[in-house]
């Protein structure tokens, strides 16, 4: 489960109780949030109450202040009766082609070691070659349906994890991975049935971090003679605009 440093983002929750919950998230009071949007902090109150309609720009400019990851903010719209904003397309729509193309140059030139790009729940959306080269060279990933999942391929004892010399200690420190990268810093739903996939495998529950003296953890994969030691780089989008630009990540690997 999350851990206490992050609560479990609501279901569809009326507008108030919305607006309370993501101002509580960031630990502003209603004054604080006044201050930062220029709204009165009446004005504020009213809203959280529901005795007051605000406008969709305004609506806008307290997520702004709150820094309300964009799908969530078109939920504080759709609960305020108005139509999102912000495109939920898939990662793969036209409108996403020039940052793909990027992705793609980033992949490819980051061979002969994995790179991939993943959505916000570790799904693998693309990878350059040497990725499945490197991990189907530990396991048959034909086992695995696409979109594989990063973080159940390296928790199934039946795939990537016994080919991971320092399981506990990386294992660990994706669990910790997860909670910080999560969008907004909120678990969602999604989320927490991902987390609970994984504390479902043996031996999870139990995890402990530990301390490493090197600036990363590093991932260690042996299999037979050969041993490979990698740490990671991530990589997302600047100044997104639309939901799945917010949401994809590269990652690279690199020798450590």
């Amino acid at each position: 489960m999350p851990p206490d440093s992050l609560t479990l983002q609501p279901e569809r929750e009326p507008l108030g109780t919305l607006l309370r919950y993501w101002r509580g998230q960031r630990g502003r009071s209603q004054l604080d949030l006044s201050l930062d949007a220029g709204v009165s902090q009446r004005h504020i109150s009213f809203i959280e109450s529901g005795r007051s309609a605000p406008s969709r720009d305004l609506l806008l400019v307290l997520a702004r202040a709150l820094d309300i990851p964009l799908r969530e903010q078109n939920e504080l719209l759709l609960a305020a009766g108005y139509a999102p904003v912000f495109l939920e397309s898939s990662w793969d729509a036209p409108e996403m082609a020039s940052v793909l193309r990027a992705v793609d140059r980033m992949l490819q030139q980051h061979k002969p070691h994995p790179a991939l790009l993943m959505d916000r729940y570790w799904n693998v959306l693309r990878t350059n070659d040497a990725a499945p080269r490197f991990f189907g060279s530990l396991t048959d990933l034909s086992h695995y349906p696409k979109p594989r999942n990063l973080l159940r391929l390296m928790f199934d004892p039946e795939a990537l994890r016994p080919y991971v010399e320092n399981w506990e200690q990386a294992a660990a420190a994706l669990l910790d991975r997860v909670q910080r990268e999560v969008v907004g810093h909120v678990v969602d739903q999604k989320t927490v049935a991902l987390l609970e996939s994984l504390h479902a495998y043996p031996g999870v529950r139990e995890l402990k971090t530990l301390r490493s003296h090197l600036p990363v953890v590093p991932l260690t994969f042996r299999k037979g003679g050969e041993r490979w030691s990698y740490f990671s780089l991530i990589t997302i989008v600047g100044a997104p605009n639309i939901v799945p630009a917010q949401e994809l990540k590269v990652e690279c690997m690199f020798p450590l």
